[in-house]
């Protein structure tokens, strides 16, 4: 398994979401849920209309079976109105454009944001950036890594900080210091 890094730099999120939003809406969609939200890409991908219809996404996490409730973010929920316009509450999200009502693969989420990653020259890039993406910007916000464990389910702050790339940075900052 590739380790995979969070989107660190804000202008290229915003960068990414302008460029996505131009060229494909449900890609746009996939990205702003998972920036927003700290979804897995598995639990992104099971969204249907119906889901994201209040302020709230409340599921049933395929891999923990854990109940999870999320308020969603203004941006994320302006998006989604105009997104599920005039859709039918059954159907997916992110759907795909093969079979009836059938959502995209994980793979074929991986190949979406390789491409963006491609676009804007980021390496170590893959579904899972997503979610590390919302624990960073997350964490460098609010500094409350008790509460970012919560939401990831992690048994262990130090996990949550290694997670979503805290670690790393702290330790490139030294680096980038030492002297011998």
């Amino acid at each position: 398994m590739n380790l995979v890094e969070p989107i660190r730099d804000k202008e290229i999120v915003a960068e990414i979401k302008a460029y996505l939003k131009e060229q494909n809406e449900r890609n746009y969609i996939l990205f702003l849920l998972g920036i927003n939200t700290g979804l897995r890409i598995s639990d992104i991908l099971n969204l249907r209309v119906r889901d994201v219809e209040g302020w709230y996404i409340t599921i049933r996490e395929k891999k923990t079976r854990k109940h999870k409730r999320i308020k969603m973010t203004s941006e994320l929920k302006k998006a989604l109105r105009d997104y599920i316009q005039d859709k039918p509450k059954n159907e997916f999200l992110i759907k795909s454009r093969k079979g009836k009502n059938k959502p995209i693969t994980r793979g074929a989420a991986y190949i979406i944001l390789n491409q963006v990653a491609r676009e804007f020259g980021l390496e170590s890039i893959g579904t899972h950036s997503l979610r590390k993406t919302y624990g960073y910007h997350f964490y460098k916000q609010f500094k409350d890594v008790a509460a970012l464990q919560e939401i990831f389910n992690h048994a262990d702050p130090k996990i949550t900080l290694r997670y979503i790339g805290i670690n790393q940075d702290t330790l490139d900052s030294m680096m980038k210091k030492f002297k011998i």
